[in-house]
């Protein structure tokens, strides 16, 4: 088994660093039956965060799309063109815990899979109000089954994602895309909340349709609610 670990990145000098040192510690825990690497594919980035992935030391590709699908595409493609056979993406805002990749072999090993959707916990509520915070958690679903699709954990094989076309060249909801194709070629998913990543509660993502988006949506109905 090869798995790489695709991230896509724009302008994320803040938290590329906590996101690829998770990710290494994550890789760490894996039986050495297994290789892992990571790549990142930075998307037109003005900052320092190509200093910063240069310094950490591992491998990147640079791009000027713009398109967070067409991203995530060019990143998969050039690491199955070097052997991966299964793909992890996260996010660059987002981190891993220590047993990312371990919980997805597991997976592995008790059944066929073609694709694992994981789900995300929120990192900090600080910046919005209590009664977001209480309206995501009644709607997330943080159980086996769930029906939740996210990019920053989302793994599949390299098979599947070939045979169904890769990612789609969107600019946002590249993932679900992806995702209902699997769908539609009855490939076998497996909706595990012991797959989970930590991610940013950012309201100005970089996706403008993405989990920001949802989060800053969700403040604005939410905030003359009284939920006591």
């Amino acid at each position: 088994m090869k798995i790489s670990i695709v991230i896509p990145a724009h302008n994320e000098a803040e938290t590329i660093a906590q996101c690829l040192t998770s990710v290494k510690i994550a890789i760490k825990q894996l039986p050495s039956t297994f290789t892992a690497s990571i790549l990142v594919v930075l998307d037109n980035c003005t900052d320092d965060t190509l200093k910063i992935v240069q310094a950490i030391g591992v491998d990147y590709l640079c791009c000027y799309y713009q398109c967070v699908g067409q991203v995530r595409d060019i990143g998969v493609r050039h690491a199955i063109a070097h052997g991966a056979n299964w793909l992890a993406c996260t996010d660059a805002d987002s981190t891993v815990p220590i047993d990312w990749l371990v919980q997805q072999m597991e997976h592995l090993n008790q059944q066929r899979i073609d694709m694992i959707c994981g789900v995300v916990s929120v990192d900090n509520w600080d910046h919005l109000s209590s009664q977001t915070q209480q309206a995501y958690i009644a709607h997330y679903q943080d159980k086996m089954g769930h029906s939740h699709i996210h990019g920053a954990n989302l793994s599949f094989s390299s098979d599947a994602y070939l045979a169904i076309g890769g990612f789609a060249h969107m600019t946002c909801h590249e993932d679900v895309d992806l995702v209902n194709r699997f769908k539609e070629k009855h490939y076998a998913i497996t909706w595990s909340n012991r797959v989970r990543v930590m991610t940013s509660s950012r309201l100005q993502a970089r996706a403008k349709e993405g989990f920001g988006n949802f989060l800053g949506n969700l403040e604005k109905e939410t905030h003359s609610i009284d939920f006591r």
